[in-house]
């Protein structure tokens, strides 16, 4: 069985209230949801920024989302998911002490959601894929440093031009990936809200666990107190993981294992 690298990567920067969160996918498609929903989110960021490198940085997002989802058909997975969650929770709708209203609205989200994905059809890149100027930057994107000034003067032009128009443009283009980078965001949330936290201990830093093969373990995150600082080093499939933490030794140094015992928050979201 392939064990992937570790990929974490912590939600809640040091300076916030409460532990820092990592998390780590156990399988391609969480693997590529996470990326996806992380690269989504940079670019909306950056698509409203009034300057020449925001519009730049939402360009290389929207390529990257691009390059992952023409890799292979993230679009009737993300359907046959939602789907799946749907059936789910119709169901729950049966059963006694449920909080109805809250049950059915985020069914009718789930539907809403899976109704606009049906209405992005099999063409529904076509306009980013028969972009020349998309694909211009795409092509020099590869090289370093290959989309500057020289390399691309009709991107240099479009950079030039009223903000307005550069947003229009990467709203026009984002708008596009949104009926699947909303389903993608949506089916992390419940996978995210189906974890369970449990109190663990690293015995001199280090953690193994073995899941319940009968219910294999999409996404693993690891909440550690802030005030430790360290950080963990995950690995593992969807059967069984390992977590190995290491402690902060600033930029010019290597991250060091940790001998002492970490307390830390597991949760196992299927």
């Amino acid at each position: 069985m392939t064990e992937v690298a570790a990929e974490g990567a912590a939600t809640a920067p040091a300076g916030n209230e409460g532990p820092l969160v990592f998390e780590q996918p156990l399988n391609e498609r969480m693997r590529a949801y996470l990326r996806i929903d992380f690269l989504y989110n940079q670019g909306l960021f950056h698509a409203h920024s009034s300057s020449q490198w925001g519009s730049r940085a939402a360009i290389a997002s929207l390529l990257d989302i691009l390059a992952i989802i023409t890799r292979s058909d993230i679009r009737a997975d993300a359907l046959k998911e939602l789907e799946r969650q749907i059936a789910v929770y119709t169901e729950f709708q049966r059963r006694p002490n449920i909080d109805v209203d809250r049950l059915q609205a985020l069914v009718a989200n789930l539907t809403r959601l899976r109704t606009e994905l049906l209405g992005a059809d099999s063409s529904w890149l076509q306009p980013l894929r028969d972009s020349n100027f998309l694909a211009a930057i795409r092509h020099r994107s590869t090289i370093p440093g290959g989309t500057c000034d020289f390399d691309l003067p009709d991107l240099s032009f479009w950079l030039a031009q009223p903000t307005e128009m550069r947003e229009h443009a990467l709203a026009e283009w984002l708008a596009l990936l949104r009926p699947l980078c909303d389903s993608i965001a949506e089916l992390l949330w419940l996978t995210r809200q189906g974890g369970r936290a449990r109190s663990e201990m690293a015995s001199n830093g280090v953690f193994h666990i073995t899941f319940d093969r009968g219910q294999p373990v999409q996404l693993l995150r690891v909440a550690v107190p802030a005030e430790l600082g360290v950080f963990p080093e995950i690995s593992g499939s969807h059967y069984r993981a390992s977590v190995r933490f290491v402690s902060w030794q600033g930029l010019n140094e290597r991250a060091r294992q940790v001998e002492s015992d970490v307390p830390f928050d597991l949760i196992c979201c299927s």
